[in-house]
Formats: C-alpha cells, sequence, structure tokens
C-alpha cells in the first residue's frame, strides 16, 4: 500500500479500548472523558477482521494500543488469533501497571514486544503524574523486569518530556541504559485535543535533551533493528542499552510516516493530528463487509496528508479534537 505521497503504509495502530487505569494529567482532562458504550466499542472479531485484512493489502506491522490495553478480559485470547496472521511485528504499548501480571502469557500467545509508556522514575512525583493511588512505579518497574525474563524484547520505554515536571531526570533516564539492555525513547510532547495551549508552555525540545546530555558522553548514532518508526537512535559510550529521540514538533517525520490508526470505537484516521476520520465500524456491520473492509482501508491511506506535524500543515485537515486516550498512543 503506498499514499499518493509515495510513502509505504505498512503498519496499523489499534486501539482496543478507550479505557485507562491511570488518569495521566496530560493525556486526559481533568474531568475525565466520555466513555463509549459496549456497543460502540468494536468486538474482538471485528477488529481482527479489519486486522486480516489490513495484513492483505500489505501491513506488516500491528500494534495494539489503548486506552491501557490490558485493562480488556480476552487480549490474550485475541493475541493468540492474530499470531495466525502473517504480522511480522506484532506489538502492545502499555504503562506497564499490569505488565508483571500478563508477560508471561502475552509472550506465549505470541506477542512479539512491548513499549512502556513511564515518565518519571520518583515513586512521588509517578502519582503525581498518573493521578492514581493504587497503582505506583514498583509496579512498573516489576513489569519491565518480567517482560525482559519472558523475552518481550526489545523493550522500550517511552517517555514523554514534560518542561518542569520530569526534564530534570532526562540523564536518570539514559543512565537506565548504561548497565541496562533496554531502550529509553524520549519524546516531544504533542497538542492534542485541549492542551494546544499547555503543550506548547511545557514544551522542550529534543535538540535541547541532546545537549544536556553531551556531559554523559558523546552521543554515538546506531540502527534500530526491529520496526521502523520515527525514532532516531543512539548509544552513550560503553552503554549496553539505546537511547530514541522522537521530535515530531521541532524534526516532525511526516515525510516518513508509514502508519494509519484504527480507535477502539471504529474510527479509521489517517493522521494522529488530523481530525479527518473514517467510519469502518459502520462497514463492518454492514451486510457486504469483506469488499468493503479493504475499499475502506485504501480511502484512508489515499487521504493521508502529506504533512500533520511541525510548524506546517496541511489546510485541507482540522486540528484533531480527541485526547490521545481515545485515540491510541
Amino acid at each position: 500500500m503506498e499514499d499518493k505521497f509515495g510513502r509505504e503504509i505498512d503498519y496499523l495502530r489499534v486501539s482496543v479500548t478507550d479505557r485507562c487505569n491511570l488518569r495521566c494529567f496530560y493525556c486526559m482532562p481533568e474531568d475525565g472523558i466520555d466513555l463509549k458504550t459496549h456497543d460502540e466499542i468494536l468486538r474482538y472479531e471485528e477488529l481482527y477482521d479489519i486486522i486480516e485484512s489490513a495484513v492483505k493489502l500489505g501491513f506488516k506491522k500491528i500494534r495494539l494500543t489503548g486506552g491501557e490495553p490490558l485493562v480488556r478480559k480476552g487480549l490474550v485470547s485475541f493475541i493468540e488469533e492474530l499470531e495466525q496472521l502473517e504480522i511480522e511485528d506484532l506489538a502492545l504499548t502499555t504503562n506497564g501497571t499490569l505488565l508483571a501480571e500478563y508477560a508471561a502469557e502475552l509472550k506465549t500467545a505470541g506477542l512479539d514486544r512491548v513499549n512502556i509508556s513511564l515518565d518519571t522514575l520518583q515513586p512521588g512525583k509517578f502519582g503525581e503524574i498518573t493521578c492514581s493511588d493504587k497503582y505506583s512505579l514498583s509496579d512498573v518497574i516489576r513489569g519491565i523486569k518480567e517482560a525482559k525474563k519472558v523475552g518481550l524484547t526489545p523493550v522500550k520505554l517511552n517517555v514523554v518530556l514534560i518542561k518542569g515536571v520530569n526534564d530534570n531526570e532526562v540523564e536518570d533516564f539514559a543512565r537506565m541504559t548504561l548497565d541496562h539492555d533496554i531502550t529509553v525513547r524520549f519524546i516531544e510532547v504533542m497538542p492534542l485535543g485541549d492542551n494546544d495551549k499547555w503543550a506548547k508552555e511545557h514544551y522542550i525540545s529534543i535538540a535541547e535533551i541532546k545537549e544536556g546530555l553531551n556531559q554523559l558522553g558523546s552521543l554515538i548514532p546506531v540502527k534500530e533493528g526491529i520496526g521502523n518508526g520515527p525514532a532516531k537512535y543512539y548509544k552513550l559510550p560503553n552503554a549496553v542499552g539505546k537511547l530514541g529521540f522522537i521530535s515530531p514538533i521541532s524534526d516532525h517525520y511526516c515525510r516518513s510516516c508509514n502508519r494509519i490508526r484504527l480507535t477502539a470505537d471504529g474510527f479509521l484516521k489517517p493522521c494522529l493530528l488530523a481530525d479527518k476520520e473514517f467510519n469502518i465500524r459502520k462497514v463492518i456491520r454492514s451486510s457486504s463487509k469483506s469488499k468493503n473492509l479493504m475499499e475502506t482501508l485504501r480511502q484512508v491511506v489515499l487521504v493521508k496528508p502529506k504533512q500533520g506535524l511541525g510548524d506546517k500543515v496541511d489546510t485541507d485537515f482540522e486540528v484533531n479534537k480527541r485526547q490521545m486516550s481515545q485515540i491510541g498512543g
């Protein structure tokens, strides 16, 4: 599958639920979001049919997201079904709080690897960011260890950079890679939904982060063996693990973007920041779903904008109004 700009689109991010067991303040509005009803959320068999159609069209990489995907019952069995398809890379993004419990089952079911969202290494600050008193940083650390133990590797930590919140922990995260085979990825905060003004006030560029890390040693460029996402990878001298940098604002990756997204309530999004959506839930619940599923996927790929991130965006697209938790990270 190629879009009209010649980019190969082979990566589908699938949100299996809009629910999450954390309430990270930059991801969700303070008063929460309107959760979808049971009938609005795609059933597993519907998700399977969409993913199967995508694979037939040449999609090679599938990532399951949420909300928090591990809060949805039956996920392990769903992954067992997906494992029968010709998917080159089947991955999961999680906040890690439930990962220790499910890691072994996920690996046995056929999951290849995990990305874990973690924005602080300080227990107290973890509670402040996540607005949770049920789950703790130690839960996530146990999840990381269990993922490595069962082979859900390479384990990647996604760190959203927030000025005044965790910018003083960048070196602490980077030092994790000195002795541990883990990839820490720093991500510029993006304006989504209602957080446009807030994101601009708390924005830190990747260039600033790289400059600060130079005191730990010169960053050495390396190639990433798995995945073809937007991160650029480096290593510190003599480090076991890697550092990744994702700069959607200061150095957008639209020119090489290879993905589309499926929301939990059945809408395909050709671009994360664009409000344009295609209702594939209506298609899959129609009588002629098989033919129309593939046609809808083709349409979404063909209208993918040239640029949705950075300083200049396509004027044909309105800015996305959904929160990140409603899209799938």
